[in-house]
């Protein structure tokens, strides 16, 4: 990588897989970009984090990071992490300033990718909007009155938890962390359709095929979606809802989505009318949207002047 007198900011991703790193303008424009397998303890991966700052040390006046987990914010401190528990209980924030001496913030990976859209996506403009992300399970982030919502512990938008289900006691299977698993749906499908492993580019080429093995499924699935937008609409009133996760990626899930919640509000004899109807999109950002939304959230802090000044500047 060429160096520059120009500082830049550093922005990790940290995945259940891979570890995403890039060097981010404060304009949003990424400089490089390149990623790491995620170690599976937690010296080394203090070491490979060691290894990606020093590589970029010379261009950087501050580091962020997008992390599974609830997040203290404040602190920088992971709590559960995810896939990744020997993150629990660990200071990412102390651990590159007491190493670096740069500031470094972290939020977690849901809000970061609402803040991503809030910032240069679908959010933008938008006084109160959400995003919900579909992967192993459901995570997400509420923009209210166009700021992110952290909450009282910082874990507003953790919409894998809401309950799906009356049953007692509460089955994992009944929460919408499962009702809502693009993984889930995914293995399903590919199992109805004897396929050797979970594949869901081939699951989609079927659902285009309109394949009635796997389009109930499908249906059901994206109704169980709905119904987690509406129960987050009966609270908050959103304009916009984005979808994101790599199934996103995928037109007709955005389409089914929008026909289940239509149909939704047509067989819901006036209950639903009440409320007003919200508009579902796809994510601007997927890939790059922990990368992105990372760094706003750093930049937001160094605005509200949370960070120190002495080692950033800004202009």
């Amino acid at each position: 990588m060429e160096r520059t007198h120009e500082k830049y900011y550093l922005s990790l991703d940290v995945g259940g897989t891979f570890i995403k790193h890039a060097l981010i303008d404060k304009s949003g424009h990424i400089i490089c970009l390149a990623k790491v397998t995620t170690p599976i303890n937690l010296a080394d991966f203090l070491e490979t984090i060691k290894q990606i700052v020093q590589s970029y040390l010379p261009t950087i006046r501050a580091v962020c990071f997008s992390c599974p987990g609830k997040i203290d914010t404040k602190s920088g401190t992971v709590y559960f992490g995810g896939a990744l528990l020997y993150l629990d209980k660990f200071s990412i924030k102390t651990y590159i300033e007491t190493e670096f001496s740069i500031p470094c913030t972290i939020t977690n990976d849901g809000k970061a990718a609402a803040l991503a859209e809030l910032w240069r996506g679908q959010l933008e403009g938008i006084a109160n909007g959400g995003v919900i992300t579909l992967g192993t399970g459901v995570g997400g982030g509420l923009v209210i009155n166009g700021n992110l919502l952290e909450g009282t512990n910082f874990q507003a938008g953790e919409i894998s938890y809401m309950l799906m289900s009356r049953d007692s006691p509460i089955a994992l299977s009944e929460i919408a962390g499962s009702m809502g698993s693009a993984v889930r749906f995914i293995e399903e499908a590919s199992n109805l359709l004897q396929l050797p492993t979970s594949n869901g580019v081939i699951v989609f080429k079927e659902l285009q095929k309109n394949n009635a093995l796997i389009q109930p499924l499908f249906e059901e699935y994206c109704r169980n979606i709905t119904i987690i937008i509406s129960n987050i609409q009966t609270v908050v009133d959103l304009e916009r809802v984005a979808i994101g996760g790599g199934i996103s990626e995928q037109p007709l899930l955005i389409e089914e989505i929008r026909r289940q919640y239509r149909l939704m509000r047509e067989t819901s004899k006036g209950i639903l009318e009440m409320l007003h109807p919200i508009s579902i999109v796809a994510c601007e950002f997927r890939n790059e949207a922990g990368l992105m939304g990372a760094l706003y959230h750093l930049l937001i802090q160094i605005e509200e002047k949370q960070l120190d000044y002495w080692t950033i500047i800004v202009d």
